[in-house]
């Protein structure tokens, strides 16, 4: 009889030991997830530094879209020339970023934060920059053809030689856009009352598609 006793006291402190061991193993989780967090940071930028300057994505989509998943500012980032097609940057804060030269078709950066970003020469077809705050942004001979602006804030924004073909520019504010001279406005969806007058006064043009006769 003792000696079940005393077995069955065994099983009860393995049982509490057990328990014990889990607490302290999800105490110790959540205590890390801090550093967990940070050591993903570090390397996503790792990933971005290392391909500064470079061609193609090397892995910047992902590493860029984890970033802005987890709120951190991605001000003054700089992915020129860079390949980043479809890439989500929804709500980022990319203020100053430079984006000249950057391949982003069908990129998306609705609310986002890019003022006095520069996406000279960048390709931008198919994106949405609904909402965007674009002021005093530099977009200089972009390529905006079927690109979202609607909502966006273009004022200061640098708009020569940009390729605006069958952009939406539905609630956009345009009155106090920089410069739009030879900007491409064929065909421009939603254009805010008196925006098309005011662009040709200022040097646009309207040039239909290639090919299109």
């Amino acid at each position: 009889m003792a000696y079940w006793l005393s077995g069955l006291a065994l099983l009860e402190v393995l049982e509490y030991a057990g328990t014990l061991s889990i607490l302290i193993a999800v105490i110790f989780y959540f205590a890390e997830t801090d550093l967990r967090t940070k050591q993903r940071h570090y390397q996503a930028w790792q990933v971005i530094n290392t391909a500064q300057g470079k061609g193609g994505a090397g892995g910047r989509i992902e590493a860029l879209e984890e970033l802005n998943k987890d709120r951190v500012t991605l001000v003054g980032l700089d992915v020129s020339d860079a390949f980043l097609q479809a890439i989500k940057l929804d709500g980022a804060n990319l203020d100053r970023a430079n984006f000249s030269s950057a391949d982003v078709r069908e990129g998306r950066f609705v609310d986002a934060q890019m003022e006095f970003a520069n996406l000279t020469s960048g390709n931008f077809r198919n994106s949405s920059f609904r909402n965007a705050d674009l002021r005093n942004a530099t977009l200089q001979d972009a390529d905006l053809q079927s690109a979202n602006l609607s909502g966006a804030d273009l004022s200061g924004a640098d708009l020569s030689k940009a390729d605006l073909r069958n952009s939406d520019l539905h609630n956009a504010k345009w009155s106090q856009i920089a410069d739009l001279k030879l900007a491409n406005i064929f065909g421009v969806k939603n254009a805010p009352e008196g925006f098309l007058a005011w662009a040709m006064q200022h040097g646009a043009v309207a040039s239909k598609p290639d090919g299109e006769k």
